[in-house]
């Protein structure tokens, strides 16, 4: 077969058209290739700031969740009276109430003016403690929980024993048959407040 030179210019024209197409087809993949490539990166970039505003979501609600408990301490503690100025009148009450009501023994105590709690301050509020020595005749040793129970539940502080030491009386017949005390208890109680610090 022979090739004349009308058939090479058909052949020329359709070349021409074969290399325009596969050229239009290249840019075509060319062009669809970077747009998936975009389309990829901006839902990456999309997901990253969807996390990321997530994340600050859920670091916002465990803040909130924080203030809310702490707040509920808060109004318990000063509910208690436990926040604030020491209430000494309260506290000398309460402990005459416990002796009158338990039938306690000879109960002394002396309370000593109040102190930054070990030296350490906060921010704006401190734990303040006035220290306690407390002596009493006991019956058996129940006297003694029992008031510390009742202080801890009832005293507008938080009751921290530091030291409790018990020790017998010598007794005689006599004393044990009329139900007079066998036992001596001394002991040295904090009693925590706490207290905003003006002027910082």
């Amino acid at each position: 077969m022979k090739f004349v030179r009308t058939d090479l210019r058909k052949l020329q024209s359709s070349t021409l058209v074969a290399v325009l197409m596969l050229a239009v087809g290249a840019t075509a993949v060319y062009v669809s290739y970077n747009a998936r490539q975009t389309a990829e990166h901006a839902k990456l970039v999309v997901s990253a700031q969807r996390q990321e505003a997530d994340g600050k979501l859920q670091q916002v609600r465990d803040e909130e969740s924080e203030v809310k408990q702490k707040s509920i301490v808060f109004k318990q503690l000063q509910e208690r009276g436990i926040i604030g100025d020491e209430q000494r009148l309260d506290w000398v009450e309460l402990l005459k109430e416990i002796r009158d009501k338990h039938r306690l023994i000879d109960l002394h105590y002396e309370i000593s003016p109040q102190r930054l709690l070990d030296g350490h301050s906060g921010d704006s509020f401190s734990f303040f403690a006035s220290a306690m020595k407390v002596q009493l005749k006991l019956l058996h040793e129940e006297d003694l929980t029992r008031l510390l129970d009742e202080l801890r539940r009832r005293a507008k502080a938080l009751i921290r024993v530091r030291r409790c030491q018990v020790e017998r009386l010598p007794a005689s017949g006599e004393e044990r048959s009329t139900g007079r005390a066998h036992l001596l208890a001394e002991c040295e109680i904090d009693w925590v407040t706490l207290r905003e610090v003006r002027g910082r």
